[in-house]
């Protein structure tokens, strides 16, 4: 069975992800030691207990990407055969990862400093994202356009739901317009960066510099956010990576893309891609979470 890995973005943060895992795995307790050392950080403490930085962008993003890594590592000794991964925005870093693309430690500091280099993207002004259901893409595109303010689609999810990224205060202004142009229901996040805008373009360059001392060379295909078309080699990844801070998250014409390139999807450390799934696909998607559902999987 053929089976495409996803692997899910920020926003799908919890108070306890990954504890499951690490209560019943050496692996993942190793795994966990090495992502502690890699940025001097409790990752037991991060994840486990209640505390305010699992939602500071520059420690959200390492430990998705450690809950996601763990799971994958405690799949992928089940019998399927790889067909490719893709990852929803810092998802595609994850899923870099399961591709041999990034070691972990590699992996853990990249998405640490990637955070970090977002939120001083914003050190003068307030960002966000905003949630659109029931627009069609070109509406909402045109929208933005003639609004003539700091706002743009970030994020194709599927049919009829679209989030935009933007300032705040420009979403805010943006979202009666909406209304009144037959959105069925609009959603600001409780966010402070506005990620896959133009707003991110100072943090390209410095990422690119990251991406080129810890990318290996060559690693299984990984599905661009930015072309939605697969890529395996550093030389490639080195011209997508740096601008998927900048450009929209072309999610649902990546699935639709590749969706024939596998029998099924396995959703690794999260369920938010399964739910987009059932609006894009009719292959069927299973999430790994704990280890039931990793029994779940491993038992197809």
């Amino acid at each position: 069975m053929k089976i495409g890995l996803l692997f899910p973005g920020q926003g799908s943060q919890f108070v306890g992800m990954g504890k499951d895992f690490y209560d019943s795995s050496d692996k993942a307790k190793e795994m966990f030691e090495i992502a502690s050392d890699a940025i001097k950080t409790d990752f037991k403490k991060l994840m486990f207990e209640e505390n305010d930085d699992i939602n500071k962008t520059e420690y959200t993003q390492p430990a998705i990407l450690l809950y996601s890594a763990v799971a994958y590592e405690l799949f992928k000794d089940a019998d399927f055969e790889y067909a490719f991964s893709l990852g929803h925005s810092l998802g595609e870093f994850s899923a870099l990862y399961s591709a041999g693309g990034l070691g972990l430690a590699d992996a853990i500091k990249l998405v640490h400093q990637r955070g970090k280099l977002m939120n001083a993207a914003f050190n003068d002004k307030v960002g966000s994202m905003m949630v659109v259901l029931g627009l069609d893409d070109e509406k909402l595109e045109n929208i933005c356009k003639e609004s003539k303010l700091q706002v743009w689609p970030a994020n194709y999810n599927s049919d009829g739901q679209l989030v935009l990224a933007g300032i705040r205060e420009d979403l805010q202004k943006i979202e009666p317009i909406l209304k009144q142009n037959g959105a069925k229901r609009v959603m600001l996040l409780n966010m402070s960066v506005a990620s896959h805008c133009p707003l991110l373009e100072s943090a390209s360059k410095p990422l690119k510099e990251l991406l080129v001392e810890y990318l290996k060379d060559e690693f299984k295909p990984v599905i661009s956010n930015v072309s939605a078309k697969a890529y395996t080699t550093k030389e490639e990844a080195l011209e997508l990576l740096p601008v998927q801070l900048t450009k929209p998250v072309l999610y649902k014409q990546s699935i639709k893309n590749y969706e024939n390139d596998a029998d099924m999807f396995v959703e690794l450390g999260g369920k938010v891609l399964m739910g987009i799934n059932r609006k894009v696909t009719k292959k069927k998607t299973l999430p790994v979470t704990d280890m039931k559902s990793l029994e779940k999987a491993v038992n197809l």
